[in-house]
């Protein structure tokens, strides 16, 4: 059973892998005709509610943390998983960690897209929130959005190795476990 878990945990990491590749190639959400991997477009639909929520929830707290609130809940929550998990299981952070690498990439999207405004929101009429935010210097859309994508590429990165390094441990584990009956 231990064998079978190891070889789920290599594919889950090999897949983890191919998310990262597209990740960091073809990930272009504002392009026409964009058609992302079926588990790309469920993790960004998870992303997008957990976003809009957190405008809900912030919305008494003014009009910049409410506008802001959107793209920090949507980090803000896969971090907290991490530090829950870093405490619970640290072999198990690779999970949301790269789920909060993931949110910075789709989050660095938003805000490359602030001048352009190219990515279909909602509905029409609404307020694009990089814009709004950004809107006093929007050339700070680049360089900010080009930041918040090189850490979400390296945590996803960090996080997969991670995973790798843990499941080489366990795999060794169990092979001397194996040896030893």
């Amino acid at each position: 059973m231990k064998y079978v878990l190891l070889v789920a945990k290599l594919l889950i990491f090999v897949y983890l892998g191919y998310v990262l590749f597209f990740l960091a190639t073809g990930y272009e959400p504002a392009e026409p005709g964009y058609r992302p991997p079926l588990s790309i477009f469920l993790i960004d639909t998870i992303n997008l509610f957990i976003h809009e929520g957190g405008h809900f929830f912030l919305r008494p707290f003014g009009m910049f943390i409410y506008i802001l609130g959107g793209s920090l809940v949507q980090c803000l929550l896969p971090l907290a998983l991490v530090i829950v998990t870093l405490r619970q299981n640290i072999s198990h952070v690779v999970y949301p960690g790269f789920w909060l690498g993931e949110n910075l990439l789709n989050v660095s999207v938003y805000i490359q897209d602030a001048p352009s405004r190219k990515l279909k929101l909602i509905a029409q009429g609404l307020i694009h929130d990089w814009n709004w935010l950004l809107s006093g210097d929007l050339e700070l859309a680049s360089p900010l959005g080009a930041t918040v994508q090189i850490g979400g590429l390296l945590i996803c990165f960090a996080s997969l190795v991670t995973g790798i390094w843990f499941g080489i441990k366990d795999f060794r584990e169990f092979t001397l476990d194996y040896t030893q009956d």
